[in-house]
């Protein structure tokens, strides 16, 4: 699918004296904002990101070695959403892609989510059929029907074993609190599979862009003319200087809207990752693309190597070299992850009411949401943010 591979310019100069929508962020959230209303309505955007490219974290790009990498960490698109999977291809031609993880776990590969084969592995469980792993687990959950922290909430899905080797320490790492610190939510949600199915996810579409993500997002918005980008443009910089608008679109964190009021800033986990060049024997460093560490051995989370992605460049493919990304979990940086506790909650919920009363002011996506999103998420939430914005007469 053809791309104009258009640089957008940086700065403010050279604009119209007005736009339908401003949109504050280059990602997927602003952007299917700006494309369905240039699509279906006519409409003009434009799209403001304080970061040297479009995409937002999504954004990937050839690194020198050849390979494609995402800036932002690995980024793997499923969904359930018919709506959504014809959406994106509108922009993309897509290869099916089913996202397989490992954890080294003991010295010892194996599935993550566990299955039949981790327990097998790991604690010789000799189990080989769904009712056999259901036994297996049933015999070490601890019964509880209100666990009051993540600890409890995951004894009651896994048991103990599985807790210490898979869940304890991997989240200590991820949120540098222990699974007793957090909310019981946050363990609730972790997948146990009493089957073989050793994909990470089970949604109908999964699949790669072909061509890369960036590319993706080229053909969602920088093809159209109604739509202008802008890069290195602060809003918060440059708000009294931008054209008059009908809209504001904004996709940043919202309490980064809402600084001057003097509330608390509410909390994020961010990324660090640490790149390296390899050249081993194999022509690949791991045995898939994303392995995990859940143990305390190593201070990182995961570790990622590119190659195995298949909508690499095909000439990668045939290189001895490959490139890794060990990930950290870190407290500073750009907001990836919300801290999901109660505090967090109740402060969000008032930046929630001032936003809705926010005049000419339109707040999506995950920064704006305080909620991680998929991909697919972004998308449908954008989707449907836009349906009720036109309903409401308010594009």
């Amino acid at each position: 699918m053809a791309s104009l591979y258009a640089t957008p310019k940086s700065g403010i100069e050279g604009l119209l004296p007005h736009y339908d929508l401003v949109i504050v962020g280059a990602g997927l959230a602003g952007g299917v904002i700006a494309e369905r209303a240039a699509t279906l309505l006519g409409k003009t955007s434009l799209i403001i990101d304080k970061r040297d490219h479009i995409g937002g974290n999504v954004y990937d790009s050839l690194d020198e070695h050849g390979f494609r990498i995402s800036k932002y960490g690995v980024h793997l698109f499923h969904t359930k959403s018919q709506r959504v999977w014809d959406y994106v291809n509108k922009f993309s031609e897509w290869m099916p892609y089913e996202h397989r993880v490992k954890g080294r776990v003991n010295g010892k590969i194996v599935p993550i989510p566990p299955t039949q084969e981790t327990v097998n592995a790991l604690f010789d469980a000799n189990v080989h059929s769904e009712e056999e792993m259901e036994a297996w687990l049933a015999a070490r959950r601890v019964v509880n029907d209100n666990p009051k922290n993540g600890e409890e909430a995951a004894l009651s899905k896994a048991g103990p074993e599985l807790y210490e080797a898979i869940f304890k320490h991997y989240t200590k790492k991820q949120w540098d609190k222990f699974p007793e610190e957090l909310d019981a939510s946050v363990l609730l949600r972790i997948p146990v599979r009493t089957n073989t199915d050793d994909r990470y996810f089970t949604d109908e579409y999964q699949a790669l862009p072909t061509h890369g993500y960036t590319r993706f997002i080229q053909n969602m918005y920088m093809t159209q003319p109604l739509i202008t980008v802008r890069t290195d443009v602060d809003y918060f910089t440059v708000k009294d200087q931008l054209p008059s608008y009908g809209l504001l679109v904004f996709t940043g964190p919202i309490d980064a809207y809402y600084a001057s009021k003097g509330l608390p800033k509410l909390e994020y986990r961010s990324l660090l990752f640490e790149k390296e060049f390899h050249e081993p024997d194999s022509g690949f460093y791991q045995e898939a693309l994303q392995v995990n560490y859940p143990g305390p051995e190593v201070p990182y989370t995961r570790i990622v190597e590119y190659k195995h992605k298949p909508n690499q460049p095909v000439e990668v493919y045939g290189k001895k070299g490959t490139v890794i990304f060990k990930e950290y979990s870190v407290d500073h940086g750009d907001p990836y992850y919300p801290v999901p506790n109660p505090d967090n909650q109740a402060l969000y919920e008032k930046y929630r009411d001032m936003a809705s009363n926010e005049p000419g002011v339109c707040f999506v996506g995950r920064l704006a949401s305080y909620k991680y999103f998929n991909m697919d998420q972004a998308i449908l939430t954008s989707l449907e943010m836009f349906d009720t914005l036109h309903a409401e007469g308010k594009l």
